[in-house]
């Protein structure tokens, strides 16, 4: 694919920052992780994420709004008894990364680019910088760490088998900033959770999990982290992975049980009101029609084009009825000849055109500089 070699050399020429000494590795307890508290006095300073926002555009692939429908379960590949590719009902929701296609280069300039933020740490003051501008290192890193070791992983079922050092992916720390070692799961809750009030940061971090909030096919800044997060958090609230009915009573994705201590303390009424912040016509009617809020829906699979597995059965792709030489598994024709079906369907509908928000209280923003020390 041509995008590859350009994407790998923009990677590696990305890595300008000056090698910093090592750092003591210390455990993150609250004493450490209190260093990443944004600063009350933030300054103009601004990171540079275009390598990133060229690499999203490049590997990954929308599969459109969700239509609040289930996927059928699609036929076995042809000649075989076995299921390649994705059987979820929810594949047609979301986005998904282009990891079969990646090839050990690529693979590794991931690594060098994840070093490159945390090593922005060492040179610029992440914490003295403006709240947004946090906010965007904060996602990136942790979505560029969770891309680089599930490409490293690759092929894999679901981003949860994935173990580094023995550890769990979302449990394990490595990741180092400041000298600290920290995992996924402490960048979400223990820093952006802790400081940041607003709900919809948490459709910012990609889990690598159809189950989750998408991956964007933008890298976040300051100056689109607002307009980012209320597009993942239209996109996930009015999804079957977000929200959907079982027996009159109301079942929500399992981020929103994780999130509960930080922003969803009287749980149903909490969730229920955010839901509702963000709810198309459909789902405002779901929670009309609803009791409860159960917190269960999940998919763990993986988040990518092929359902983790190589398939060795291959078909030609064919271009306004001409056969052309690119040929690409048969599950991950027959997930594309779905979601070429799935668009034609919105179009029949008229469900057209997006919403883009402006003049926006940004996450962490308005009202918040009082409370975070």
């Amino acid at each position: 694919m041509p995008f590859l070699p350009l994407f790998r050399t923009a990677l590696l020429a990305s890595a300008m920052l000056v090698a910093a000494p090592t750092l003591a590795q210390a455990q993150p307890g609250d004493r450490d992780l209190a260093t990443f508290a944004p600063s009350n006095t933030p300054g103009p300073d601004k990171i540079d994420y275009s390598i990133w926002d060229e690499a999203m555009k490049a590997i990954v692939i929308s599969m459109g709004p969700s239509l609040r429908e289930s996927a059928p379960r699609p036929d076995p590949s042809f000649g075989t008894r076995r299921q390649y590719g994705h059987v979820s009902r929810y594949r047609l929701e979301g986005t998904r990364v282009m990891f079969s296609y990646l090839d050990a280069n690529v693979i590794a300039s991931f690594t060098e680019y994840r070093k490159d933020l945390e090593n922005t740490a060492n040179i610029v003051d992440i914490q003295s910088l403006s709240r947004n501008e946090q906010l965007a290192y904060w996602i990136n890193l942790h979505n560029v760490a969770m891309v680089e070791q599930i490409a490293n992983a690759w092929p894999v079922r679901q981003p949860r088998e994935i173990k580094v050092d023995g550890v769990p992916l979302d449990e394990a720390r490595f990741i180092t900033v400041e000298g600290i070692r920290l995992s996924p799961r402490d960048i979400r809750e223990k820093i952006v959770y802790r400081h940041w009030k607003d709900p919809v940061v948490m459709y910012g971090f990609w889990r690598g999990e159809i189950g989750g909030p998408s991956l964007q096919r933008e890298a976040f800044n300051a100056d689109n982290v607002g307009r980012l997060l209320v597009r993942g958090a239209a996109d996930f609230v009015n999804s079957l992975r977000g929200s959907q009915e079982l027996g009159g009573r109301l079942q929500i994705s399992e981020i929103y049980r994780e999130a509960a201590p930080f922003f969803f303390t009287d749980f149903e009424q909490d969730v229920r009101a955010h839901l509702a912040r963000y709810a198309d016509e459909k789902t405002m009617a779901l929670l009309a029609s609803t009791r409860g809020a159960e917190p269960v829906v999940a998919e763990y699979d993986i988040a990518d084009i092929e359902g983790g597995l190589r398939e060795p059965s291959y078909t030609n792709i064919t271009s306004n009825g001409v056969s052309t030489s690119f040929r690409i598994p048969q599950s991950v024709a027959a997930l594309l000849k779905e979601r070429e079906t799935k668009f034609q369907e919105i179009i029949r509908e008229g469900r057209t055109g997006t919403v883009t928000f402006s003049n926006l209280d940004l996450p962490g923003e308005a009202g918040e500089a009082a409370e975070v020390q």
